[in-house]
């Protein structure tokens, strides 16, 4: 059968960057601040899941890796089926399987229940963000589509800074289930709010599944997915184990490690923000200066670890840059891939979560062949700099076509 995107603005009365367009963005927002808390939360909890549900602590871990690993085969799966559906009705259907999965995840009476619910709601996660930046940008006020899917993000970011040591502490208070029962009921209030502001579209029937295809195969939009991919692994191989980084180079007391998470946590937010409004200025540009940033900050972090305030400043500087890129790339895929951006962005949800287990799993290979927890910074900078090389490359294409 043949698919058609759902990827164009569908006019004026849609698109306008008024008011409506505002509240549709917070809706946004507020649907990945509920996706952030519901995926990040049981971080917290997983002594507690464990010793409930009569599992191995490890075991607890592995509904996080299963939850990446349902973003990373689910996104393509939903962007494919959901490709012909008018945005708002997939926007819908995705807070509900988030409800659903979610309420699932609160009932589970058992761990292969509990994975199974946690791969449910993960098949959502991609394709809502994905549809979700298109739709940012297309209602956003002109010269600030960047502005805008920065904002939607403002969620996710917020629910490492909020969500998630708020649940960790509810969770622990009234048992990890009440976790997921309260992001049940903001996932509710969620699919109200997208009910009541997104815009309908027009499904497009002149661009089939095999035309989008052919457009996710030009080279601009597969090295701006491969730039994702490299950024999101330079952060997980050090991020994945930067609690053991903090207390046995560092020497932080572990009481005082969600405090540094926390500055971590702000930096991600306010990096979201400002990303945003220098990708709508100068896209490739900001890019470029953010991820030499990266390069920097991560040599300090290597050179500097045993100084707990030089420490401080750069975990806040780190988590800006880090989460500054992610507007700029995600509107970099909604710039190259025109005729096929619904479908490009979600897969570049895939590239950033492929990207976080392939960091994971760099971090722990250096580990297992002698690495120090110290050096994992200079293996994250080496990846933030073949992502500039990408940046770069994007650029001479950019020219290139353009000449």
């Amino acid at each position: 059968m043949i698919l058609a995107s759902i990827d164009e603005p569908a006019g004026r009365d849609e698109a306008a960057g008024g008011r409506r367009g505002g509240w549709a963005i917070a809706a946004l927002s507020l649907g990945s601040f509920v996706i952030g808390t519901g995926e990040f939360g049981i971080m917290g909890l997983l002594p507690e899941v464990a010793r409930d549900l009569g599992a191995t602590i490890p075991q607890a871990g592995l509904l996080i890796t299963g939850y990446a690993l349902g973003v990373v085969f689910g996104a393509p799966l939903l962007a494919v089926v959901t490709s012909r559906m008018e945005r708002r009705r997939v926007l819908l259907a995705l807070a509900a399987i988030i409800v659903l999965g979610n309420l699932a995840c609160t009932l589970s009476p058992s761990y292969a229940l509990l994975m199974a619910a946690r791969l449910f709601t993960a098949l959502a996660h991609g394709t809502f963000f994905g549809v979700g930046a298109v739709l940012a940008a297309e209602v956003a006020r002109p010269g600030r589509q960047a502005q805008a899917i920065s904002m939607m993000f403002v969620g996710m970011t917020l629910a490492n800074v909020v969500g998630v040591p708020l649940g960790t502490l509810v969770g622990q208070a009234f048992g990890w289930r009440t976790l997921f029962g309260v992001v049940t009921a903001l996932a509710l209030l969620q699919a109200l709010a997208l009910a009541l502001t997104v815009p309908r579209s027009v499904p497009r029937a002149d661009v089939g599944f095999r035309d989008e295809l052919r457009i996710l195969l030009r080279r601009p939009v597969l090295v701006a997915m491969s730039i994702s991919v490299l950024a999101s692994t330079s952060l997980f191989a050090v991020y994945t184990y930067i609690t053991p980084l903090l207390t046995d180079v560092t020497h932080v007391a572990p009481a005082d490690v969600p405090a540094l998470l926390l500055v971590f946590g702000v930096g991600m937010t306010v990096g979201n923000i400002l990303g945003g409004r220098a990708a709508d200025r100068f896209l490739l540009v900001a890019l470029m200066g953010l991820f030499a940033g990266i390069v920097a900050v991560l040599l300090s972090l290597w050179f500097l670890a045993d100084t707990p305030l030089a420490m401080l400043a750069l975990l806040f500087v780190w988590g800006a840059l880090v989460f500054g890129v992610v507007a700029p790339m995600q509107m970099r895929i909604v710039q190259v891939a025109a005729g096929a951006r619904n479908l490009a962005s979600t897969l570049n949800q895939s590239a950033f979560n492929l990207g976080n287990a392939l960091g994971a799993w760099a971090g722990a290979g250096l580990i297992g062949a002698g690495a120090g927890f110290r050096d994992l910074p200079l293996a994250g900078a080496l990846f933030a700099a073949l992502a500039l090389l990408a940046v770069l490359w994007s650029r001479r294409l950019d020219r290139t076509a353009h000449a």
